[in-house]
């Protein structure tokens, strides 16, 4: 009979622990594609740093 009470005060607290227990950790947060938008930004910049290269050269 003490046995069978030990087991189930036991089996509850172990229960009841994992009850209150925390969460786990969120996942990772969803990664944001750069390449596209990246590429066609760093080639405007590009065409732009080359015209007013130009533009400088023929005023002089």
């Amino acid at each position: 009979m003490k046995f069978r009470i030990v087991v189930i005060l036991i089996a509850s607290v172990c229960i009841a622990s994992d009850l209150f227990a925390q969460p786990g950790l969120p996942g990772d947060p969803a990664q944001a594609p750069i390449d596209g938008g990246l590429v066609i930004a760093a080639i405007a910049g590009g065409i732009y740093g080359a015209k007013k290269l130009i533009d400088r050269y023929k005023e002089h």
